[in-house]
């Protein structure tokens, strides 16, 4: 999927499919998309693989090349060990602080991280499974974004209709967030507890 699908998937749900009549810019979606991926990666980030640097006698490592970092899962030092040695570390900033036994000697370390999830003109790295997910967070944020627009306008459904997208759009991001915590990786068990430390 792209950022065009979702977005005109996101308009279906909202019933702003009338392109002469946008209630929402391109621009404006775009964003409510972009903060529900941010979300969504927050609690489901992309797994990646960095093949990183020690310095000898040091067990800190610089960790400012990982970029879009949500979080560090596990650190194996030394490598081509069966089974994987997994270190025990600390992290402050970008710093990483190994806090094993032994001090690394300068040879390379794997950092197992999770980055955020891209949606973009190109494609996106969000599980099909969950496109549905991204959507239903995107749509809860612009409803409320046209709440807070609406609110003293004239608008030919009344005064109520403020307050029926606050409603709505509470209750998408209510689901959004249920389904995100059910999802995330704070409920889930990490394999690196299984190995000994």
């Amino acid at each position: 999927m792209d950022l065009s699908t979702m977005r005109a998937i996101v308009r279906r749900d909202l019933k702003d499919e009338d392109a002469g009549n946008y209630r929402w810019s391109d621009d404006e979606l775009d964003r409510h998309i972009a903060h529900a991926v941010k979300d969504f990666s927050e609690a489901m980030p992309l797994p990646t693989k960095a093949v990183l640097p020690t310095t000898a006698d040091s067990r800190v490592i610089d960790i400012s090349p990982l970029a879009d970092r949500v979080m560090v899962e596990a650190v194996e030092y030394p490598l081509e060990q069966f089974p994987p040695s997994y270190q025990k570390f600390a992290l402050w900033g970008h710093a990483l602080t190994l806090l094993g036994e032994e001090a690394p000697n300068g040879a390379n370390c794997h950092v197992y991280y999770g980055i955020l999830h891209t949606l973009d003109a190109e494609g996106s790295t969000v599980p099909t499974k969950h496109e549905d997910l991204v959507a239903t967070g995107a749509e809860g944020y612009a409803a409320l974004e046209w709440a807070g627009y609406a609110i003293n306008r004239v608008s030919v459904g009344g005064t109520t209709t403020p307050k029926e997208f606050l409603a709505w759009g509470n209750e998408r991001l209510k689901q959004f967030r249920k389904e995100l915590k059910r999802l995330g990786r704070r409920n889930k068990v990490r394999i690196r507890q299984l190995y000994q430390m």
